[in-house]
């Protein structure tokens, strides 16, 4: 699927995804990525069940106001231990397939919101 570029000139924005991969500003990123609205950071995860506590800390770093999960094809929700260290700061965090995290990363970072899209490969 294919999305529109708004007009936020200088910010990543999830241009398009597929299976097994998502674009950002028309680039293809086919492993993990964390995304923000001014970086884009390889994220050594590649599913659900590999995930640990620690490896939120990167996404700590980014001190973000939401955090969208993106696991893949298929919704899999982690469990809220991994990042009890998030949600300890206030810091929201959502769950979603992959291609709604994308969705909602474009939207919520054109209301100038500082979100985290943290996009698992599978």
């Amino acid at each position: 699927m294919k999305l529109h570029l708004a007009s936020n000139a200088g910010a990543n924005q999830f241009t398009g995804y597929g299976d097994g991969y998502v674009e950002i500003n028309k680039t293809r990123h086919d492993g993990s990525v964390l995304v923000t609205i001014d970086s884009i950071t390889a994220w050594p995860v590649e599913n659900v069940d590999a995930l640990a506590d620690t490896d939120f800390d990167q996404i700590l770093a980014a001190n973000p106001e939401v955090v969208l999960l993106g696991t893949g094809p298929t919704l899999q929700f982690p469990h809220p231990r991994l990042y009890k260290a998030l949600t300890a700061r206030q810091i929201g965090v959502e769950v979603m397939d992959t291609n709604a995290a994308c969705r909602t990363f474009n939207i919520l970072m054109s209301e100038g919101r500082r979100v985290v899209a943290a996009i698992l490969h599978r």
